[in-house]
């Protein structure tokens, strides 16, 4: 336990002090934390092998997986805020739209160039494996859009359309994935369950929205018997954990398996308390506040955990070189077309694509669901270089884009310790 703590310690400081060298650089500050997580992962220091400096296997990253499912809850009732009624009126159809649209012409490109690839060269990569790899080309990561948004606080018609896609963005990516992965499967085994394509995956998304709205009702109902702050904090915090902890249940119901969405439930959840509750906002201000060393955690855990081994494998490699040029493709060719089709203006249209590019979690977790087909393995290292490429790369673009749309202020050096100078003064006033 002592060892499990010095290397939190460790990795909570590594990756605030990554963070001032990336400033110097201009970089955001969730690259920082996934470099340092890749210093203190198993393929750096963690190779040292000395006890609480970095992580020396992959297991040790894997053991703290729940930290990473907890930071991922709290962003995801994060983003739900930014469904608020009037947002919805002004958006809602452009983001449904736009969500649904980009992440099937995503998957349609992916396909295409991996099929093609395939029929060059056989032995490379099967059909079901092509497949499967253009479903899960479709899935956003929430993290790290909604950490730069925050570090730089990105505001204007981009940023909010984009929080809204990206969470619209987790639903169909399930939708998709869960269709392909049964195609694949059947293919491997020459026969299709309608089950596996379709009930299992619309079962998921309606039991996970349900679940949500159920906690985002109940956490109003008890938050308002407390008038504390520090207490209405410490009520929502339980709530997401609970979420957290409900929607990683697994049950079989006359044979279909049911499961929940941990993203779609907390998503679900925070939609609903934030058009409810008339404080909601400075509620979520102060979660948001709590949940900042829990954040970095998660993306230097998400450092640590990415594999290097796979940058010695040429097939990966190539491989991986047509996902990230065809995914990359899918999303700005298909923003692009989906903005036009709904009229959105010049800025968005231009920027939208390119801010969709991070992918992480949602992705991962699809990929290990993927060993089971014969290609499995190919799958899931292919997944893992995306993801090293994309999040090292994506945080950065997105920032880029931000600014070029305007939505993002030129860096000051405001400081916490000369804004509370003022303060200190007038305490001091008042004292004497």
């Amino acid at each position: 336990m002592n060892i499990i703590l010095i290397c939190l310690a460790l990795a909570l400081i590594a990756g605030l002090l990554m963070s001032r060298l990336a400033k110097l650089v201009k970089l955001p500050a969730v690259t920082a934390y996934l470099v340092a997580g890749l210093i203190l992962g198993p393929f750096l220091l963690g190779r040292l092998g000395v006890p609480g400096l970095g992580f020396n296997t992959l297991e040790d990253v894997e053991a703290l997986k729940i930290i990473s499912q907890v930071a991922l809850g709290f962003i995801a009732f994060a983003i739900g805020n930014e469904f608020r009624l009037a947002q919805l009126k002004s958006m809602g159809k452009q983001a449904i739209v736009i969500g649904i649209l980009q992440a099937v012409i995503t998957t349609a490109l992916v396909d295409v160039a991996l099929i093609g690839l395939h029929m060059i060269k056989p032995d490379l990569i099967s059909i079901p494996a092509a497949i499967t790899l253009g479903a899960i080309a479709a899935a956003t990561a929430p993290a790290a859009t909604l950490m730069v948004v925050r570090q730089y606080k990105a505001d204007g018609p981009l940023t909010k359309l984009l929080l809204m896609v990206v969470a619209i963005d987790d639903a169909v990516g399930l939708v998709l994935f869960s269709a392909s992965f049964g195609i694949a499967s059947a293919l491997e085994r020459g026969s299709v369950s309608v089950v596996n394509v379709v009930l299992e995956p619309v079962l998921e998304i309606v039991l996970s929205l349900v679940l949500g709205a159920i906690a985002g009702v109940c956490l109003h109902w008890l938050e308002r018997f407390y008038h504390s702050r520090s207490k209405r904090m410490s009520v929502s915090i339980a709530f997401v954990l609970l979420t957290v902890g409900i929607s990683m249940i697994e049950f079989e119901v006359g044979g279909v398996s049911c499961c929940f969405s941990l993203l779609l439930v907390c998503m679900m959840m925070g939609t609903v308390f934030c058009n409810i509750c008339p404080t909601s906002e400075e509620l979520m201000d102060r979660v948001d506040r709590w949940t900042a060393p829990i954040s970095i955690l998660f993306f230097v855990l998400s450092g640590a955990e990415l594999n290097l081994k796979i940058l010695k494998n040429p097939a990966v490699l190539l491989i991986g070189l047509v996902y990230i040029v065809a995914r990359s493709a899918g999303k700005i060719y298909g923003a692009y077309v989906s903005c036009a089709m709904t009229h959105c203006n010049e800025k968005i249209t231009k920027h939208l694509g390119i801010t969709l590019l991070p992918q992480a979690g949602v992705a991962l977790g699809m990929a290990m669901t993927a060993t089971n087909l014969s290609d499995g393995s190919v799958i899931r290292n292919v997944v893992l270089l995306s993801v090293l490429v994309y999040e090292l790369v994506g945080p950065t673009l997105t920032k880029r884009s931000l600014i070029a749309a305007g939505e993002i202020k030129p860096e000051g050096r405001t400081s916490a310790r000369t804004h509370n100078k003022p303060l200190e003064v007038l305490h001091k006033i008042t004292k004497h």
